[in-house]
């Protein structure tokens, strides 16, 4: 087994999370401070540059403050995998430890979280002529001649695989060619839990009326903030944005207004709807994480309490 292929749990880093608009990045800075750690984005959304306001980025100032990492750090035309942050976030993570410091990773995108605190697995470099001699077979003798592969090679996967998912499909036959073991099995550790002790790992949990009405008012200062603006210019410096960045909540409903699909006043309210949609997912991912260790949070809450309290 290669090594490069496996990135191990990171449990010597300390993690703050939790739903959009619970306060994470407020507590997080305080927290850094008390700890004597650097901060490292967990947000799928933050490592696009420019895309500031709908992503509630830290400001310069609090990045002044206390150093952030994996912000910033890609153009928002551009992909950026699951498997690159890890990368990022592992030699991010030793390059603060080196200097004394603690990582402490901030940000609501549970994926993150989760290939951090349980491991994954990369796998080897893509094989590009086996996926265009693939990609050719599923145009000449279609898509279910693929997933009849994939049964046979590696049906564990299979199952929990979407019919039309191509791109997963593929990969899965190339990873069993070129290890020689199907996807599923290098898969399995990153469903093995860890005791709420062996880790360091808080999330920011709220009433859910209570959250949905800061959900809300974030909405709201983002577009008193300039987020139409803000989409406008990355239209006119980019043309358009990709796919990753242009599905983003905030992003896609602007740029649906400024294509005179809807008026300013829907487009607030379903970024708010959608926003909401967002925090049920998130909310959901965190429960399945049993790592987590639970802040209670109320609306008159007070930030070196609740730092206290985490320490």
């Amino acid at each position: 087994m290669d090594n490069d292929w496996i990135r191990p749990p990171l449990l010597s880093a300390w993690y703050l999370t939790g739903p959009t608009a619970s306060g994470k990045t407020e507590i997080g800075l305080e927290l850094a401070a008390k700890l004597n750690a650097e901060i490292v984005s967990l947000d799928s959304m933050a490592v696009y540059r420019g895309m500031d306001i709908g992503t509630a980025k830290p400001t310069r100032l609090e990045r002044e403050r206390i150093p952030h990492h994996l912000v910033d750090i890609v153009d928002p035309t551009e992909s950026f995998s699951v498997s690159q942050y890890v990368k990022e976030a592992h030699s991010t993570a030793a390059a603060i430890q080196s200097r004394g410091r603690i990582p402490l990773f901030v940000g609501g995108t549970p994926l993150y979280l989760k290939t951090l605190v349980r491991g994954m697995f990369l796998g080897p470099e893509a094989d590009w002529e086996f996926r265009r001699q693939v990609e050719a077979d599923v145009e000449e003798f279609g898509l279910e001649s693929l997933r009849e592969r994939v049964q046979q090679v590696d049906p564990i996967l299979a199952h929990k695989l979407l019919a039309g998912d191509v791109r997963r499909m593929i990969r899965a036959l190339e990873v069993a060619k070129l290890t020689g073991k199907p996807l599923s099995h290098w898969q399995s550790q990153f469903e093995r839990m860890h005791r709420p002790e062996e880790c360091n790992v808080y999330v920011l949990s709220w009433e859910r009326s209570d959250l949905h009405r800061r959900v809300n008012a974030r909405v709201h200062a983002m577009f008193d903030q300039g987020l139409v603006q803000e989409v406008e210019s990355l239209l006119a410096k980019h043309q358009q944005l990709g796919r990753t960045a242009s599905q983003a909540v905030g992003y896609r409903e602007v740029i649906e207004l400024l294509q005179g699909k809807k008026s300013l006043a829907d487009t607030i309210l379903e970024v708010q709807a959608h926003t909401r949609q967002f925090v049920r997912k998130q909310e959901i991912w965190f429960r399945s994480l049993p790592e987590l260790k639970r802040i209670e949070m109320k609306n008159d809450f007070d930030v070196s309490t609740i730092v206290a309290q985490i320490r």
